[in-house]
């Protein structure tokens, strides 16, 4: 450990590095957004805070992105989401919509815990949060299809997904469905937690839509093989 931070704590020569998607090279720190890391008292720090808490006055820190929250409420899934809904820049207004959405989300499932009978309130989940999180669970797929040439035809093969490319798909068929909604009398935080709620019950147009890709993949699973050839 002595060694790696007396390496660490060598003076920095500027030199042209080849790392070309970020303008902060090595050198750099990374922000500490934690709150409870600037409550600590030094008695409470262990050895490595304690180094690392030297380097951040003989270092720069990079700045922190536009993103990152110290709030407990700070979700990345719902940040996301956030910028998927959001039209022509408005940041403020998606971030209305979002936490109306799961405010929405909270009356509803007070009230419908309330009208429940004694036996059945366990069973009923209020942390708009979890019911979210696990509404985007049971929406994502798991293949879709791709459009591979052979033979101067185009077929459609059937392919896993990444974890990204599934959280993706099942942002982009919520929002997209509550914008098509025909009722534009009503909001669109109120479209958005009726979907939500509906896809937690494993119901809804978007887990429509994820059966039907489903399908689809099974259908055409006789061209799978195209995929490595």
């Amino acid at each position: 450990m002595a060694a790696s931070v007396s390496g660490l704590l060598k003076p920095w020569i500027p030199r042209v590095f080849l790392v070309r998607w970020s303008r902060y090279n090595p050198y750099y720190l990374e922000p500490e957004v934690r709150k409870e890391a600037y409550s600590q008292s030094e008695a409470e720090l262990s050895a490595e805070e304690k180094e690392l808490q030297k380097l951040k006055v003989l270092r720069p820190i990079k700045a922190a992105t536009s993103d990152v929250n110290s709030s407990l409420f700070q979700d990345p899934v719902i940040s996301k989401f956030t910028n998927i809904i959001m039209k022509h820049g408005n940041k403020v207004l998606a971030r209305e919509i979002m936490t109306k959405t799961l405010e929405d989300i909270k009356r509803k499932q007070v009230e419908k815990y309330h009208k429940a009978p004694a036996g059945k309130k366990t069973d009923i989940e209020c942390n708009p949060y979890k019911i979210f999180h696990q509404a985007l669970e049971n929406c994502k797929p798991v293949v879709e299809l791709t459009s591979i040439q052979k033979g101067g035809r185009f077929y459609q093969v059937p392919v896993p997904l990444t974890d990204n490319r599934r959280r993706f798909l099942v942002m982009k068929w919520m929002a997209t469905e509550c914008r098509e909604n025909r009722h534009r009398r009503t909001h669109m935080y109120e479209k958005l937690s009726q979907e939500v709620l509906a896809a937690f019950a494993m119901e809804g147009n978007v887990i429509k839509k994820k059966q039907e890709m489903h399908k689809m993949a099974e259908a055409n699973r006789a061209y799978a093989h195209y995929r490595w050839s």
